[in-house]
C-alpha cells in the first residue's frame, strides 16, 4: 500500500508517483495529484484507464492481489463513496443515519467535557483539538442537516424501519449522499456520484459539493456535472503531450471547455509526431552520405598524387565528421521523440437495421408494484425517450418489452423481428471467459456477425481480458456490442451513457440521430435528455 500520511483538517491531498499493478496488468504508472480545498477536480478518461482504481488507491481500499507504490498525504477526514454504497443490506434506514450522527454527537460532546478540563495545558490542547474537529465538521448542526438532507433527496417519505437490502439503485445512492451532506468530510471521493440519481438529486448534490470547504475528487461520465461542479479535469488517458503540450494532465475548467482543448491536444501530438519522424528520416539518411557529397562538384586540379592523396584526407575527414554529427543528432532525436499517437477508439457499429410497420403496441400495461403504463406505439424508426424520477418504472418497462419480465395486467405485442436489450448491469456468468471468446459465443449463432473488432467497442489489447476483470464501462461496451451484433430492428437501451467514456458517449448519441431501427431508451443523462429531439414518454412512480 502507499505510504499515507494524516494531515490537519482542510488540508490539501497530495498524491506523487501513485502506481498500481494487478497480476495480470498494470493500471496506473507514476500519477501525481494536488488536490486543494475548495477545488473540486474531475476525473476523466477512457474506460479502463484507471479512474476507479485511483480513488480506491488513495482511500487504501485496493485488494491485496494489487500492487501499490507512490505516496499519499491526505486529510484524516476521507470519505469514498463508490459506485455501491457501503450499507449492510439488514441495516435499517433509521440504523444507517444513527451511525452518520453518532460521531458527530460524541465530537459536540467532547467539547462540552473537555471545557470544563480547562485550565492546564493538557486539557487546553485536547478541548482544541476536540473544537477542531467539531468545528470542521459543523457538527451542532449535524441533526438539523441529516433532516434536511433527507427531506431535499426524497428520503422523507421512506419507512425509518424500511432495509436497505429493499431500496433500489437510487434511494441507496440518495441514502449515502444524506450521510456525506451530513458529516461534511473534509476530503471527499465520488465515484460516478450521479449514476441512478434524477434531476433534483443531481442538483442537490451539485449544490452540497459546491458549498463544501475540503477537498473533492470525483470520476464521473456526467457532463453536466463536469460543467456546473469541477473547478479542475485530470485526464488520465491525455497522452504524451497531455493537455498543456509538456505532458501536464491538468486542466482549468469543465467539460463543454475541455473538448475543444483535448481534440487541440490530439492535433498537435500527431504534427509533433508527423514533424519528429520526417527530421528523423533526414537524420538517418545524413548517417548514410558518401564521399560524393563532400566537394562533389570539384575534381582533381592536378595529376600530383601527394595533393591528390591529401585532398581526399580532407574530404574523409570532412565526411566522418558529418556523419558523427549526424549520429550524434540522430540519437537526440530519437532519444526526445514521443510516441506515435495510437488510433483512437471510435465506434464504427450500426445500432439497428432498418424496419417497417409497427414494432410495439401495448395497452395497460403493469407489474404489480413497479410500473404502470396506459398506452406505448413504436412504430418503425422511431425513437422513443423514456423519462421519470427513480421507481417510477423504466427499467422494468424495457424488461416488458424485451421479454425479460412479464407483465402482471394489460397487453404487450412487439412486432419486431429481433429484439435486443443493454441492461444497466450486464450479467456475466462466466468471469474468467476472456471478453473475445464472451462475444464470439453470444453471436455464434447469428449467420454473418461482425467482428469485435471493427465494432470499435472494446479496445483489441483486452478482447483477451477476462470478463471479471474488465471495469463496468468495459463490459458495457462488450454488453452493447454482442446487442448490435444481431442487428436488431428493436433496441432497447437502459441508461446507455452510464459507465461508458465521455467520447463514446458522444458517438452513440450521434449513431442514435442516424439509426434507422426503432429504439426505445431510458436515460437521466441530462445532456443527452436536452438535445433530445424525438418523442418522449414520462413515467411516474407506482
Amino acid at each position: 500500500m502507499p505510504a499515507t500520511t494524516p494531515a490537519t483538517s482542510l488540508a490539501p491531498l497530495v498524491v506523487s508517483g501513485l502506481s498500481v499493478t494487478y497480476p495480470d496488468r498494470t493500471v496506473l504508472t507514476g500519477v501525481d495529484l494536488l488536490a486543494q480545498p475548495s477545488r473540486r477536480i474531475g476525473l476523466v478518461g477512457e474506460n479502463g484507464v484507471g479512474k476507479s482504481i485511483l480513488l480506491r488507491a488513495v482511500a487504501g481500499r485496493l485488494p491485496t492481489r494489487a500492487r501499490v507504490s507512490g505516496t499519499v498525504q491526505a486529510p484524516d477526514d476521507l470519505v469514498l463513496l463508490g459506485q455501491e454504497p457501503p450499507f449492510r443490506d439488514s441495516a435499517s434506514l433509521a440504523q444507517v443515519l444513527a451511525m452518520t450522527l453518532a460521531p458527530l454527537r460524541a465530537a459536540v460532546a467532547d467539547v462540552e467535557r473537555l471545557a470544563g478540563e480547562l485550565g492546564t495545558p493538557e486539557g487546553d490542547a485536547a478541548y482544541e483539538r476536540a473544537l477542531e474537529l467539531a468545528t470542521a465538521h459543523d457538527a451542532w448542526d449535524a441533526d438539523r442537516r441529516a433532516e434536511v438532507a433527507a427531506g431535499r433527496l426524497g428520503l422523507d417519505g421512506i419507512a425509518p424501519d424500511r432495509v436497505v437490502g429493499t431500496l433500489s439503485g437510487g434511494q441507496r445512492t440518495r441514502l449515502a449522499l444524506a450521510t456525506i451532506m451530513t458529516t461534511r468530510p473534509t476530503c471527499l471521493l465520488l465515484d460516478e456520484p450521479t449514476n441512478h440519481l434524477d434531476d433534483e438529486a443531481i442538483e442537490v448534490l451539485t449544490g452540497f459539493l459546491r458549498d463544501l470547504p475540503g477537498v473533492v475528487v470525483l470520476a464521473s461520465h456526467d457532463r453536466v456535472l463536469l460543467d456546473d461542479a469541477c473547478t479542475d479535469l485530470v485526464d488520465l488517458d491525455a497522452g504524451e503531450l497531455g493537455t498543456d503540450g509538456s505532458g501536464g494532465r491538468r486542466f482549468g475548467g469543465g467539460w463543454s471547455d475541455y473538448e475543444a482543448a483535448r481534440a487541440d491536444a490530439r492535433r498537435r501530438w500527431e504534427e509533433t509526431y508527423a514533424a519528429q519522424q520526417e527530421e528523423l528520416g533526414r537524420l538517418r539518411d545524413a548517417t548514410r552520405i558518401g564521399t560524393g557529397s563532400v566537394a562533389h562538384d570539384r575534381g582533381p586540379s592536378d595529376g600530383d598524387k601527394f595533393i591528390h592523396a591529401f585532398k581526399g584526407a580532407r574530404v574523409e575527414q570532412t565526411l566522418a565528421r558529418r556523419k558523427k554529427d549526424a549520429q550524434r543528432r540522430l540519437a537526440a532525436a530519437e532519444r526526445e521523440q514521443v510516441g506515435k499517437p495510437p488510433a483512437p477508439l471510435v465506434f464504427r457499429g450500426d445500432l439497428t437495421t432498418s424496419a417497417s410497420g409497427r414494432l410495439v403496441q401495448a395497452r395497460d400495461v403493469e407489474v404489480t408494484g413497479r410500473m404502470r403504463l396506459a398506452r406505448l406505439d413504436l412504430a418503425a424508426g422511431e425513437h422513443l425517450l423514456l423519462t421519470g424520477p427513480n421507481g417510477s418504472g423504466k427499467s422494468t418497462l424495457l424488461g416488458v418489452l424485451s421479454g425479460r419480465l412479464k407483465a402482471s395486467a394489460g397487453t404487450v405485442e412487439v412486432s419486431a423481428r429481433t429484439v435486443r436489450e443493454l441492461t444497466q448491469d450486464p450479467e456475466v456468468t462466466e468471469p474468467t471467459r476472456s471478453a473475445l471468446a464472451t462475444y464470439d459465443a453470444a453471436v455464434r449463432d447469428l449467420a454473418d456477425p461482425p467482428r469485435l473488432r471493427d465494432l470499435g467497442l472494446l479496445h483489441p489489447r483486452e478482447h483477451r481480458t477476462p470478463v471479471g476483470s474488465l471495469s463496468v464501462g468495459q463490459r458495457r461496451r462488450l454488453g452493447l456490442a454482442v446487442a448490435i451484433a444481431a442487428a436488431p430492428d428493436l433496441l432497447l437501451l437502459d441508461e446507455p451513457t452510464n459507465h461508458v467514456s465521455l467520447a463514446l458517449a458522444g458517438e452513440l448519441e450521434e449513431a442514435l440521430a442516424s439509426s434507422p431501427g426503432g429504439v426505445v431508451l431510458a436515460s437521466h443523462d441530462r445532456w443527452l435528455r436536452r438535445r433530445w429531439e424525438g418523442p418522449e414518454l414520462a413515467l411516474t412512480p407506482w
